[in-house]
């Protein structure tokens, strides 16, 4: 039979390492390793990573302006890092819908708590409007934050006597001054819808102010 000569090659070679001096022997193992590690490192950069999932954050979808009665559709939810994320901020569009903005929002500003005045979202029928009113004394103005309750007072149209056209309404947004208005202050108030049409159609014909409580 006869033997291969494969075999007393590969024993020659073990032995030869065998009979290594230590220090050479401790040099293989180490550039051995360090190739395994760099193809460990290779592996590891080629796998995809999930990154944090973060918080969801209502963002304006748009630009928005001040007084305007936001809606689900004029807002977006992005995914925000959790220590990034603004105190009252609003996790669900749903919870700003049918409310008034009391300050201008930029597209993709968050959406917190204290930029919303109103009750938000009711059963049909049962919520109030924001009617914009121009105060015919602008310093009244001054005066007026979102929350405090007035009465919405005109003249009578064959007497000097006021007329209160709605009382108790709570001031949405006290608009920014307008340039150009040959008038007063543009104020948002909520409104009964019994009484809105009629204190819009008012503030349009005649001269509209308010009574602080």
């Amino acid at each position: 039979m006869t033997r291969s000569p494969i075999a007393p090659r590969l024993h020659h070679r073990a032995a030869a390492l065998l009979t290594t001096p230590g220090w050479r022997r401790v040099a293989m193992l180490r550039r051995a390793a360090a190739g395994l590690l760099c193809l460990l490192a290779l592996l590891l950069a080629l796998v995809p990573r999930a990154g944090p999932a973060g918080a969801a954050v209502v963002v304006a979808a748009a630009d928005l302006p001040a007084g305007a009665t936001v809606r689900a559709a004029d807002l977006t939810v992005r995914r925000w890092p959790a220590e990034l994320v603004p105190v009252g901020a609003l996790p669900d569009a749903q919870a700003a819908d049918g409310r008034v903005l009391v300050g201008a929002a930029r597209a993709g500003e968050p959406i917190t708590d204290v930029r919303l005045v109103g009750a938000g979202p009711g059963p049909p029928g049962s919520g109030g409007a924001a009617v914009p009113v121009r105060l015919a004394d602008a310093g009244v103005a001054l005066l007026l934050t979102p929350g405090r309750r007035v009465d919405v007072v005109t003249v009578g149209a064959s007497t000097d006597e006021p007329v209160v056209l709605a009382a108790g309404a709570e001031v949405l947004a006290v608009l920014p001054e307008d340039q150009e208005a040959v008038s007063g202050r543009l104020v948002l108030v909520a409104l009964a819808p019994a009484v809105a049409a009629r204190v819009a159609a008012a503030s349009l014909a005649d001269q509209v102010a308010v009574t602080l409580r």
